[in-house]
């Protein structure tokens, strides 16, 4: 059986995932800037980022059930502090599902939807400054965390599996992406009918 390397391992793939959703969000973050004339990036880059996103949920999810079993290595590394277990991970949590989940309806609808658009902005602020501290709360460990498992992919199969995620996570991202990006269209010639 695969040894997936216990609170370190989790840590790894947490670490990892975390420089790629920065990475995929800062790219976001620009077509928000400039959200006219790139609305299709923006709306690509927001569904390639809906696998990556479930990783990160999934990795920090099982950290927090592990430590919660009483599982011993989980226990030894300890609870986040307690401020960014109380209030900052259920505001990120929360509001990255109303952002995305929003976003993603928001293909499903007329672009005139003002609640909607308005739900999306408004959670997205919030997402920002949950986030934010969430980031920065973890940016000291992220360099070690994400480039560990770089250097140990030669040598140890559970680097190469956690590794194996985070690329099938973008995999799949690409194709969520590409298969539901069509149905940008209407808001592609709302706005290209406002100018």
């Amino acid at each position: 059986m695969l040894r997936l390397g216990g609170s370190e391992g989790n840590a790894r793939l947490t670490g990892t995932t975390g420089v790629l959703l920065i990475a995929l969000l800062a790219v976001e973050g620009v077509t928000i800037l400039f959200l006219q004339p790139l609305i299709s990036v923006h709306v690509f880059v927001g569904l390639l980022l809906v696998p990556p996103l479930a990783l990160k949920l999934a990795s920090t999810g099982w950290r927090f059930l592990a430590y919660y079993a009483r599982r011993p290595d989980y226990v030894a590394k300890g609870p986040p502090h307690v401020v960014l277990r109380i209030l900052v991970a259920p505001a990120v949590i929360l509001s990255t599902l109303l952002v995305f989940g929003t976003g993603i309806a928001m293909l499903g609808v007329h672009p005139r939807s003002a609640a909607l658009v308005l739900l999306h902005k408004a959670s997205f602020v919030v997402w920002f400054g949950a986030t934010g501290i969430h980031v920065l709360a973890h940016v000291l460990d992220l360099r070690r965390l994400a480039t560990a498992d770089w250097r140990a992919v030669t040598r140890l199969p559970a680097a190469r599996f956690r590794l194996g995620l985070v690329v099938l996570s973008v995999v799949a991202g690409v194709a969520f992406a590409a298969g539901l990006a069509h149905l940008a269209d209407p808001w592609l010639t709302w706005v290209a009918a406002r100018h």
